[in-house]
């Protein structure tokens, strides 16, 4: 037998809830928009709710972009390019993106860049000169990484 009946909340048990998950960790408004959808709520209360979360200083997504980008450099190692696509992908506005981005100074970005550049060169167990290059090209394109430097970064590394 299966039990298809949800939850229901009310607006203040759902606000609750929502700003226990806001303050828990910084979020966007997609992320809680979802979250509320998952609650059952009706469009209407979506509103109020979101609403209520930024006055309140629960939602802010210029805090939640700036986060989210030095978090994504510093511990997951990603370049501008895979930090932008991800908060475009997250409804982020360009001015949001933006002040994100400054919050990683270029040295910090480079220093990340050669760091993991090295590392990965080191880490590539392939005999075969052009395979290597592929291979260390997409590792860091992936990681979001601008070719220019990439490109740059395999013609010193080839002549060390």
């Amino acid at each position: 037998m299966e039990n298809n009946f949800h939850k229901t909340y009310s607006i203040e048990e759902a606000q609750s809830k929502l700003e226990n998950y806001c303050a828990y960790q910084e979020r966007c408004h997609k992320e809680v928009v979802e979250k509320l959808r998952g609650m059952n709520m009706i469009p209407q209360v979506i509103d109020l709710i979101i609403v209520h979360l930024i006055d309140q200083n629960f939602l802010n997504e210029e805090r939640f972009a700036c986060s989210f980008a030095r978090g994504k450099h510093r511990i997951k190692h990603w370049g501008k390019i895979r930090i932008v696509n991800e908060l475009k992908f997250r409804k982020i506005s360009q001015y949001n993106i933006t002040t994100a981005l400054k919050e990683i100074t270029q040295q910090e970005y480079n220093n990340t860049f050669h760091t993991l550049a090295d590392r990965q060169w080191e880490n590539i167990r392939e005999p075969n000169g052009i395979k290597k290059r592929k291979k260390f090209c997409d590792f860091l394109l992936r990681k979001g990484f601008e070719s220019n430097m990439i490109y740059e970064k395999v013609k010193d590394l080839e002549n060390y």
